[in-house]
């Protein structure tokens, strides 16, 4: 059995180009689509078993390009778990509320509870990503010292790279599991979803022409994602690379690489019935069936 979780975790000396956009695995995208059935099935129940455990919570981090398909990776991977159980937090530009907070604040605040799975579609990388593509960005932030996008403070980036290493550290340390998973697209893959969006009219909704822009920006973003990989792949929240080209096949490592790490988990388990209820258990039953 394939062990995806080694076979797709990000190298130490990361290099995108390595990295191929499409599985290399022998599974077609119809069994990707039957495997995927079994497979959510089983991290709903240990979703459950976590629930009842109350020691640990899962944030999982979804990066990728437009078009890579989070949205409907969040949407077919997490469709079993009780509702109760699992949350999506969308990032997106941010708020005068949030700007008026260090950059992690607004994620901060979205982390899981004890208990339940979180899942960010953007996430806190997104501030070594696209504020590295648009520098001009950061002047929103007021930071100190930071008044030319174009004159940085030094190692203004590494410094960055640090306090992620440092947020993800703290809160893995405090029981949380981070996964983070990187959709490698490939570029002419994109192209033709674009297109998709344009031909069918019931895309048509998904469009927007700033997706012709930063698409113009490829070769800049994949630069930031490679650093930004190669400097918080870490052993406590490592990256997996996804390749992406096939949606199903996406959908099925994701789950699978959620289902193996959980499932080293030995100690979730569900708690054990208090010793005076277990005690008096045939008590409570008789006196339920008596009504």
């Amino acid at each position: 059995m394939t062990n995806y979780s080694k076979k797709l975790t990000a190298k130490n000396k990361f290099k995108l180009s390595e990295y191929s956009t499409s599985y290399d695995g022998n599974i077609s995208d119809d069994e990707a689509k039957k495997a995927l059935k079994d497979i959510r099935k089983k991290i709903a129940d240990l979703q459950d078993k976590m629930y009842a455990h109350d020691r640990y919570s899962v944030l999982i981090c979804l990066q990728g390009m437009d078009t890579s398909g989070k949205d409907s990776l969040i949407r077919e991977v997490f469709k079993a778990i009780n509702v109760r159980g699992v949350v999506v937090e969308s990032f997106k530009t941010p708020s005068e509320e949030e700007l008026q907070h260090d950059y992690l604040w607004r994620h901060e605040i979205k982390l899981p509870e004890k208990g339940k799975f979180t899942v960010f579609n953007r996430t806190h990388y997104e501030n070594v990503l696209v504020t590295r593509v648009h520098p001009e960005y950061l002047l929103n932030e007021h930071i100190p010292g930071v008044e030319d996008p174009n004159n940085l403070p030094k190692d203004f980036w590494k410094m960055r790279f640090e306090q992620i290493n440092n947020f993800e550290k703290r809160i893995t340390e405090n029981g949380m599991i981070v996964m983070k998973f990187f959709l490698h697209l490939g570029k002419d893959e994109q192209r033709n979803r674009l297109l998709s969006r344009l031909e069918e009219d019931k895309k048509n909704w998904k469009f927007s022409p700033g997706d012709l822009k930063e698409r113009a920006l490829w070769s800049k973003y994949m630069d930031c994602y490679e650093d930004a990989i190669l400097n918080t792949n870490k052993k406590h929240a490592p990256w997996y690379i996804i390749p992406s080209d096939s949606k199903a096949v996406s959908r099925y490592l994701v789950a699978n690489i959620i289902l193996e790490i959980l499932s080293q988990y030995k100690d979730i388990q569900y708690p054990e019935m208090p010793e005076e209820i277990e005690e008096h258990k045939r008590k409570y039953k008789e006196q339920l069936e008596s009504e």
